[in-house]
């Protein structure tokens, strides 16, 4: 195989990560948003929309698999190649949670009196961007850009210990609705979880510059 050719396969590999990575924002934005407003039916559709982002991610595994094993890419080709593997299994994972919220929506059911927090919109918002910053970096091999984008958890972090100090009030002044109090945790825990794994790609993308594969941390541009 001629070095276009695999160039080539590569960057049509990089542009289904794009349309995965758009399907996992979407979904997890369509799971908060009828999470709002109690919606069934939205939240039936984001559930059963995993399933899609579930065979994106495993066609895409098999073709950089295939990549790998029939056309002799050399030492930087191998570092993306491994990379998109660990970027689409966090991708599936996000998916998951975006199913998980649904799930949440439906469990809760939609004749609850329950008024979900405003600060999972906005967290849901804020780790979508992220997300979407951290795959135009990693598409572009930008280091540099990746580098900044694991700080602005901390904005995810502190929305989740406002969530938390408000569902707990909640529990306390009204003990009858503490399972669906429950479930809105764990929708918050899964829109922090989500940010989290951001910083996992951002790491993949210095990776690929460096060949060094560090721990980012939210709170420090060179360290997570």
């Amino acid at each position: 195989m001629t070095r276009e050719t695999l160039d080539r396969k590569i960057e049509e590999i990089l542009a289904e990560v794009i349309l995965l990575g758009s399907m996992v924002e979407q979904a997890t934005l369509n799971a908060i948003k009828a999470l709002n407003s109690l919606d069934q039916k939205e939240a039936r559709k984001v559930y059963k929309g995993d399933t899609p982002i579930n065979e994106k991610r495993f066609e895409l595994e098999e073709r950089t698999v295939m990549t790998i094993a029939t056309q002799q890419p050399m030492a930087r080709d191998i570092r993306v190649l491994t990379s998109i593997l660990e970027v689409i299994t966090e991708l599936e994972r996000m998916g998951d949670y975006a199913k998980g919220i649904g799930r949440i929506n439906l469990n809760i059911g939609r004749d609850s009196k329950l008024q979900p927090p405003p600060e999972l919109l906005r967290m849901a918002e804020i780790g979508v961007d992220m997300l979407h910053q951290a795959l135009q970096a990693f598409v572009a091999g930008d280091a540099q850009s990746a580098r900044k984008i694991p700080p602005l958890d901390d904005q995810v972090d502190e929305l989740f210990k406002q969530v938390l100090r408000g569902i707990l009030d909640s529990m306390a002044s009204d003990p009858s609705a503490i399972d669906e109090y429950n479930h809105l945790l764990w929708a918050a825990h899964n829109l922090e979880r989500l940010a989290d794994r951001v910083t996992n790609i951002c790491e993949r993308t210095i990776y690929i510059d460096t060949g060094k594969l560090l721990e980012l941390d939210a709170s420090d541009d060179e360290q997570n």
